[in-house]
């Protein structure tokens, strides 16, 4: 029984409590094949499943270094459970909590949790679980801890945890979206957990090849409705064609991220069911204020005015793009649309003119990742068409990162996405005088953040979102070229599958046609 060292005395007293505990303990020695015993979770299955997204799986940890990432999110989100989550649409609901509310300073947040809940193996979980799991991930100091500085939880009773924050953060709920609750005796280091992880989940793994392949059953022990299909396969096929290849021959049910050029073949397939829908991510090229050339907010909004945006986004991303009209998408809270800034490439070079903008200096416009070229080339294009130089600079992530950071660059390109939908994530953090993210400071823009994050009604914090996007939109903060929609494409006998805003669909509810 060499499995059971994954828990703790604790947790083996917590199994010989149950009911169940029997049966779970000889779940927990017995690797996990073929999952036939696991045909339809006791729902009467509907077959399998495959789908192929943009990003591999790596690791199934929640809480470590690739907490943050595509791939570790698709998983956690099928094999554990959070406090809360969102739908499809952004919108957040219950998950492991019933309700939740805060003070009146909105710096604590308490959480009722769902009574009768199991983990897969049978054990209950409670309160000690979401408060060790939450500690786990701060110690861990991953990329999902950076959402909570200085915040700790604590238990209140079996179905209650209170977490509080050292500022007002009204925010919390969703950025709770990616926090997941796992046993509360895995330790820091407790990679081995993860081989077969214990979850509360839809699903439960029943094989797993990082950067490969994820295969998941239903989760027995599931609270809700049980998964209808019989087994989920999710594959990482890195070329293109390949995953295009393989959802044309069947080999692939589901897959998104799919780039413009290739939808209207996809369209034309007879058998497939094609979707874009909007997200959370907007291309988002912040100007470095701190540049002697660009402090002046009449050269950055001239720049801005130089670029024909929407050509380039017609040409390029007919499909998956729309001109932006905020600094946050429409699916966020907080969106407040802004009046468009028109492509006018004599008033713009007029105006960086007057402002006594020096042509002859090169401004550094850097970004990563290669899929991004076309765009970047474009937009260096119209910039020379006005006489502004901009050098595109292509970096690996690490360095790219690294280098934002200590704003080495004149122009910034990401494609930003704000998985919490709420703007707090974005506005909140990233464009206040402390955060120096753009070399940028207003003190009204900071204290127009500060009340959007100290109140919970939220009319008063799109309200004052959108009095913060005034400020960030007429001053040039940045350059908001194109709000991105998510291509899905999928087998038409398929039922039951909802296209998701944050590239990370659910597959508890597909049902293969004719069951």
């Amino acid at each position: 029984m060499t499995k059971t060292r994954w828990y703790g005395r604790s947790r083996l007293v917590r199994l010989a409590a149950t009911a169940t505990a029997g049966a779970a303990l000889l779940a927990a020695c017995t690797t996990t094949t073929g999952g036939d015993d696991n045909d339809g979770g006791g729902s009467g299955g509907s077959g399998d499943v495959t789908a192929a997204g943009t990003y591999p799986i790596e690791s199934l940890d929640p809480h470590g270094a690739q907490g943050a990432s595509t791939g570790t999110q698709l998983a956690g989100q099928e094999i554990f459970s959070r406090l809360v989550k969102p739908e499809p649409d952004g919108t957040l609901t219950g998950d492991l909590a019933t309700a939740w509310k805060p003070d009146k300073a909105v710096t604590a947040w308490t959480f009722t949790l769902r009574e009768g809940v199991t983990f897969s193996d049978g054990s209950p979980l409670d309160a000690d679980d979401v408060v060790a799991s939450f500690r786990r991930m701060i110690s861990l100091d991953g990329p999902n801890a950076g959402n909570f500085p200085g915040s700790t939880m604590t238990r209140t009773s079996a179905t209650e945890v209170v977490l509080t924050s050292p500022a007002p953060d009204a925010s919390v709920p969703g950025k709770l979206g990616t926090f997941y609750v796992i046993p509360s005796d895995v330790g820091e280091d407790d990679t081995a957990f993860f081989n077969n992880p214990v979850g509360s989940g839809p699903f439960t793994v029943d094989g797993f090849t990082p950067g490969e392949s994820l295969v998941l059953v239903p989760n027995k022990k599931y609270r809700g409705d049980k998964p209808a299909p019989r087994r989920v396969t999710v594959r990482n096929i890195p070329e293109l064609s390949a995953r295009m290849t393989a959802l044309r021959t069947g080999e692939v049910d589901i897959l998104w991220g799919i780039p413009d050029d290739q939808l209207a073949s996809l369209k034309g397939e007879k058998d497939l069911t094609v979707r874009t829908v909007p997200s959370s991510a907007e291309f988002t090229m912040w100007f470095n204020s701190s540049t002697p050339a660009l402090k002046d907010a009449k050269v950055r909004r001239a720049i801005w005015q130089a670029v024909d945006f929407k050509t380039i986004i017609d040409k390029l991303y007919p499909e998956t793009g729309k001109p932006a009209d905020a600094p946050v998408t429409s699916v966020v809270l907080g969106h407040v649309p802004q009046p468009p800034v028109a492509h006018d490439a004599t008033a713009a070079r007029s105006a960086l003119t007057a402002a006594g903008f020096d042509f002859s200096k090169k401004l550094r416009l850097q970004f990563a990742n290669a899929e991004f070229r076309p765009f970047i080339q474009a937009v260096v294009s119209d910039l020379r068409e006005v006489g502004v130089r901009a050098e595109p600079l292509e970096k690996e992530q690490a360095t790219f990162t690294e280098d934002l950071i200590a704003l080495k660059w004149d122009i910034n390109f990401q494609q930003l996405a704000i998985p919490s939908y709420d703007a707090a994530s974005n506005l909140g953090r990233l464009y206040t005088c402390e955060a120096n993210r753009n070399g940028y400071c207003n003190k009204r823009l900071d204290g127009l953040l500060a009340a959007a994050g100290a109140t919970a009604d939220k009319k008063k914090r799109t309200d004052l979102y959108g009095q913060a996007s005034r400020i960030i939109w007429q001053d040039a903060v940045g350059m908001y070229p194109m709000s991105v929609s998510i291509a899905y494409a999928w087998k038409s006998d398929l039922m039951g599958f909802t296209p998701d805003a944050s590239g990370l669909p659910d597959f508890a509810t597909v049902r293969t046609g004719g069951s």
